[in-house]
């Protein structure tokens, strides 16, 4: 079988390496341009076993689809995709394409599923091996895997930890599924269905006043990015690595209330924020501990509007 496998980063890279253990026959990989100094790993790997690469600037240019005819593939994988491929690349093979996304489709469609999973305070989510068609996370579905989302998951932990190898799995049992003749196209349910927008910072700012809950959920599914934000004497300041205190203060939202070791508490609704890592406007992620000394940030003063 003629495999072409479209896909970026860390997760792309993993999927060719393991479709290459498998031994199966990668004729040919689309990945974005390298970012300046930052060759591509799943460049790298392709280069060193003569598979060859392509890199538009969007699968949608008139010529990627030249290549694809040329490459006659039998069948595409999509591992980690952020760009619109055009059906008409979707359907060229004879064996059409599937596709990894991280959600329990339909459920959470669109570019950051995982984020708001994590936002929305679930207890689960998975991952769908679906074949995609003309709309958005919109194809019949060929398999599904559950995980739990711990009450202390990010949206880093949960997809690096959980989804990541997971997917990479479920990306060969589907194919050997394919091979064998028994790959499912099971319709998805529309009546479930959800759909949300790029979690960006406009959707990550902190009001302090909310259930302490919500507050970590938001801080948790923004991590590693893009940070839930609030301000400090009137500048932006991100909280990235948290932990939420059963504790209530008689203080006012927002306010910090202490100051230990690994950060600074927060006063919230319910309960409080030990916030121990951060990233200041124009500065880096740093521990808490080192925004405090630079900052002067001390016991009584109050984060927020």
């Amino acid at each position: 079988m003629r495999i072409v496998l479209i896909g970026q980063a860390a997760f792309g890279e993993k999927v060719l390496e393991a479709l290459l253990n498998k031994n199966e026959n990668v004729v040919g990989v689309f990945c974005p341009p390298d970012l300046p100094g930052k060759p591509s790993g799943m460049k790298k790997l392709a280069d060193s076993k003569g598979i060859p690469v392509y890199q538009p600037d969007k699968m949608k240019d008139p010529h990627v689809y030249d290549i694809f005819v040329q490459l006659q593939p039998d069948l595409n994988i999509m591992a980690f995709v952020t760009d619109i491929v055009p059906k008409r690349i979707l359907d060229y093979p004879k064996l059409k394409t599937i596709q990894y996304h991280p959600s329990l489709l339909p459920k959470h469609r669109g570019g950051t599923a995982i984020h708001w999973a994590v936002i929305n305070g679930e207890t689960k989510t998975g991952l769908t091996i679906f074949w995609p068609d003309h709309g958005i996370d919109t194809g019949p579905i060929i398999l599904q895997k559950e995980v739990e989302i711990s009450p202390d998951d990010t949206t880093g932990t949960l997809y690096f930890n959980k989804l990541f190898p997971l997917g990479v799995e479920a990306i060969l049992e589907a194919l050997e599924m394919i091979k064998n003749g028994t790959a499912p196209r099971i319709k998805q349910d529309e009546s479930q269905a959800t759909y949300e927008p790029l979690c960006t910072d406009e959707l990550t700012v902190i009001n302090w006043s909310k259930p302490v809950q919500q507050v970590y959920n938001l801080i948790r599914g923004a991590n590693p990015s893009p940070g839930a934000s609030t301000t400090y004497k009137g500048e932006k300041l991100k909280i990235f690595d948290s932990s939420l205190i059963q504790i209530s203060y008689d203080a006012i939202p927002g306010e910090i209330v202490s100051i230990n070791d690994e950060g600074f508490i927060v006063a919230g609704n319910g309960g409080c924020i030990l916030a121990k890592r951060v990233q200041p406007a124009g500065g880096s992620k740093a521990k808490a501990s080192e925004f405090i000394a630079a900052s002067g940030l001390k016991v009584g003063d109050r984060l927020g509007a």
